[in-house]
């Protein structure tokens, strides 16, 4: 008999779709704020909203390994070789939205986090995984 591991996505409520800017990055804090063990401590992710894209919403490290600095929600899009990217401002490093690869170097790959509408609202699951 085969076994099954299910999981189950916790979701995080980030903003409202009104504070997402069409085709650009905001910078999203999860995670319990009061908590201050390392484990439990925020998390500061980049979510993009495409709205011309499927899916919509990428949430995405924001930290930049590369550049040492959290600046990744402030990077420019671009789709290279029918990949939607983000360029870090910085040193303009490329990383696929889809899976958090740098595509100047491939061993270098952040988080990456499921990002859905419910209704209005914007959530980000808890726990990065390729998606």
């Amino acid at each position: 008999m085969n076994q099954i591991a299910i999981t189950h996505t916790q979701w995080q409520p980030i903003c409202q779709r009104s504070d997402l800017v069409a085709d650009s990055g905001v910078c999203v804090l999860t995670g319990d704020r009061t908590l201050r063990t390392v484990s439990a401590a925020p998390k500061s992710i980049a979510l993009f909203f495409i709205p011309h894209a499927e899916p919509q919403l990428y949430a995405i490290d924001n930290w930049d390994p590369l550049a040492g600095a959290g600046v990744i929600a402030r990077g420019l899009l671009a789709e290279i070789d029918g990949e939607l990217t983000v360029a870090s401002p910085l040193y303009k490093h490329h990383y696929r939205l889809r899976d958090g690869i740098c595509l100047e170097d491939n061993s270098v790959r952040l988080g990456t986090y499921a990002a859905a509408f419910d209704g209005d609202k914007v959530l980000i699951a808890t726990e990065p995984g390729n998606h």
